[in-house]
């Protein structure tokens, strides 16, 4: 068996090093074909090592990190940077910047909680868009024959 702090599986460190919620969620990742240890894509029980380059893929880009140290337990963010380092190209950092932000401003998207718009935000919708409390009462007058038999 390998000595202590000198080798660790990547579900657990990328949890440990706050890189996902939950080891659970990383494993996942590593399943998916998300994380890449110098450049191999990687199953959950790989184990990781100091100066290991890994690649974490979030949507347009991969976020990679040198692992510097490895640790016995879930750090403080404030002590991950004792721990790995961003080496990500600021390029890659600017096409997630953009992702993030055109995402946060797309047309027709609720806020979070929202749920459907009740029945009197729906008529100030239609207020707003031009439409008045009329169009609610679109079949007053309508009425249906249905005593005639056409055969």
């Amino acid at each position: 068996m390998a000595e202590p702090n000198t080798e660790m599986r990547i579900d657990k460190f990328l949890f440990n090093v706050r890189l996902f919620k939950t080891r659970s969620m990383a494993a996942d990742a590593c399943d998916k074909g998300r994380i890449l240890i110098n450049g191999a894509s990687v199953k959950p029980a790989r184990v990781v090592r100091p100066g290991d380059e890994i690649s974490v893929k979030v949507n347009p880009v991969y976020r990679r990190y040198k692992v510097l140290l490895l640790l016995k337990g879930r750090v403080g963010a404030a002590k991950v940077p004792d721990y790995i380092t961003e080496t990500t190209s600021q390029d890659d950092l600017f096409k997630l910047k953009m992702m993030t932000e055109m995402s946060r401003f797309s047309f027709g998207k609720r806020d979070r909680g929202a749920g459907r718009p009740t029945k009197k935000d729906r008529r100030d919708i239609d207020r707003f868009y031009g439409g008045d409390d009329d169009e609610y009462d679109m079949l007053e007058g309508f009425s249906p024959d249905f005593d005639t038999d056409e055969e």
